[in-house]
């Protein structure tokens, strides 16, 4: 009741615990706890010197978009008026760098100006629906900050100067570029649609008439707060009198996982537990939903068509290789060289870039063989010498073992005097299919 309370509030409206107790009649505890969900859930968000907002839940396929509240954590910055813009995208950034006439040209509605204490533009900008980044540390005047509150739009102040503030948004949108690409199991699952739960004191004719009626063998087992305390499956309750109660039957302390881990690291445990179910709670345990393996293997097989955006550490050290095939009957092997931006701290290639490499060619080789999803689950190397900058060099993996279920590759690193690295990984594979 609550959640839908706070669920049909108009975006941008602050919220109190006490407000809502008194305006469902309900205790302040139990509003508490009801805000608490609706934040963690993302309906909600609490920001130091503002409250809690009432916030449009983010869409992970449009992550890529700041929202000015976004901008506001990412530069370390104060809010001086517009707080209820804090929920709103924005599409690009103008640095404030020109004449005001020129500036205007560039600002239209859902731009952010970042500009120094420049109140005409303040005031501009606002005009134009545009939000305001005031760098420096500066104050702007109790008239703009009116005007934002009317017009709905954050005007916002960091400490940090125009150039910092700039590099700062640019990382964090690139950043979130990198994390479309990582499917995850709040992606792929419909919170508060679980098709069958169990709760304690239910017993085992309960859990027959839950089986005829959505056709599945294992269920979660919740206490009175919703939250996990056991699974249960057909096997467990093979042979027992139909009065008798779940708790006495199921197995307790479950694997269950957040919503926020990525759908390959869910993949693995479940193949590693040996379990077909994955109760996904948040972090109080309260269950939000469940995925089977089936849901997680098509997931996988989804994600590896799509397109990457976003180059990675490992994206950008890898990028320079290329694969070489001295023959139709010989394995892979990669070509590239050791740049500048590869050396450690005494000039030479560093050691972790060349494990990187390592890795990098053994997956390739792994993919290319076992045609499968695969997690590494230990690499062993030793160096055998430094490599030196602008150095070409080779890398030969070699396969020792690959299995449906697993994959161990020895690989080697050679410069132009020999050998620089040597390596073996050993890698659990990933059923898709």
């Amino acid at each position: 009741m609550i959640l839908n309370h706070i669920k049909e509030l108009d975006i941008g409206t602050r919220i109190s615990v006490r407000g809502i107790a008194k305006a469902l009649n309900v205790s302040e505890g139990t509003a508490y706890r009801a805000v608490k969900e609706a934040e963690n859930i993302g309906y909600v968000s609490t920001k130091e010197r503002i409250g809690t907002v009432r916030i449009d839940k983010k869409q992970r396929g449009r992550m890529d978009r700041l929202t000015f509240g976004d901008v506001a954590d990412i530069v370390e910055g104060h809010v001086l008026g517009g707080v209820l813009g804090l929920g709103k995208s924005l599409h690009k950034f103008v640095i404030g760098a020109m004449e005001l006439d020129d500036m205007m040209t560039y600002i239209d509605t859902g731009s952010l100006l970042i500009v120094g204490n420049r109140e005409n533009a303040h005031r501009k900008a606002l005009d134009e629906q545009a939000g305001v980044l005031i760098t420096g540390g500066f104050d702007t005047s109790n008239d703009i900050k009116r005007l934002a509150d009317e017009k709905g739009l954050p005007i916002i102040s960091s400490r940090h100067d125009t150039f910092t503030v700039a590099s700062m948004i640019n990382r964090a949108m690139y950043d979130r570029l990198i994390k479309r690409k990582i499917m995850l199991l709040e992606d792929i699952v419909t919170f508060g649609n679980i098709t069958g739960v169990l709760r304690l004191g239910q017993t085992v004719s309960d859990f027959q008439h839950m089986l005829q009626r959505t056709g599945h063998t294992r269920y979660p087992v919740v206490d009175e707060w919703n939250r996990v305390i056991g699974m249960i499956t057909a096997k467990d309750v093979a042979g027992s009198e139909p009065g008798q109660t779940v708790d006495r039957l199921m197995t307790r302390s479950p694997i269950t996982a957040h919503p926020t881990i990525p759908v390959v690291s869910a993949a693995h445990r479940m193949m590693n537990e040996g379990i077909d179910l994955l109760p996904i709670v948040d972090k109080h345990r309260k269950l939000l939903a469940v995925v089977s393996r089936a849901e997680v293997t098509r997931a996988l097989q989804f994600a590896g068509k799509q397109k990457q955006t976003g180059e990675t550490f490992d994206d950008l050290i890898w990028s320079g290789f290329q694969e070489v095939k001295e023959s139709d009957d010989t394995l892979a092997i990669y070509k590239g060289r050791i740049t500048p931006q590869m050396s450690g701290p005494l000039g030479t290639a560093s050691e972790g870039v060349l494990a990187t490499l390592l890795t990098q060619a053994s997956r390739s080789l792994i993919r290319e063989l076992g045609r499968r999803d695969h997690v590494v689950e230990s690499m062993t190397s030793y160096y055998v010498r430094p490599v030196q900058i602008d150095s070409e060099v080779t890398i030969r993996p070699s396969v020792l073992e690959l299995s449906r279920k697993s994959a161990k590759v020895e690989m080697e690193l050679h410069d132009e005097h020999g050998i620089v690295v040597k390596g073996m990984l050993s890698a659990q594979m990933i059923e898709t299919s």
